[in-house]
């Protein structure tokens, strides 16, 4: 059985910056969690963030790919500097992906650290651009196949194509 790492607050734990959740609503979620194959977690409450706290972009444009280059950093809207935090969360995410056994993650949108369609471009304006946070770029760097809270069809299909029995 393929485990799936998830987004805290997909499952409906108040953990995002504002101290919310944003609970994903979809028979396959109620389906996974009985089959014991969800792994949940809030990256940034792993490297010790607290909730609620700052919002928080990846700086000037840049993507968690950049960020994992040393070239750009994550920054709360106080100017605060939490690259390193989101660095601790991702390398969090990773390993326990790695330990259970994930290959597949159904992670948040337009998170810093979980996005994978689309981020926001550092200027707190509500602007998005295309691109991974820095734990979804970690995570995809490993060979994990990261989805959108967005595309769970398509993480529907391609765990049957995984799990599909061979003849």
């Amino acid at each position: 059985m393929q485990k799936i790492l998830v987004s805290a607050c997909l499952m409906g734990h108040a953990v995002r910056y504002d101290g919310r959740s944003k609970p994903l609503l979809h028979p396959a979620i109620e389906r996974w969690r009985a089959e014991g194959r969800l792994v949940t977690i809030c990256p940034e409450m792993s490297a010790g963030m607290p909730v609620p706290r700052p919002p928080a972009e990846i700086e000037n444009g840049a993507t968690g790919a950049d960020v994992l280059a040393g070239t750009a950093r994550v920054v709360e809207i106080t100017g605060g500097d939490v690259t390193a935090q989101f660095w601790q969360a991702a390398e969090n995410a990773l390993r326990l992906a790695t330990e259970e056994g994930c290959r597949l993650a159904l992670l948040i949108d337009g998170s810093p650290s979980c996005g994978s369609g689309f981020i926001y471009d550092g200027s707190f304006a509500g602007t998005r651009l295309s691109g991974s946070g820095v734990t979804a770029a970690l995570l995809q760097q490993a060979g994990v196949e990261v989805y959108s809270d967005r595309d769970i069809e398509a993480l529907l299909t391609r765990l049957a194509e995984i799990e599909k029995p061979t003849t």
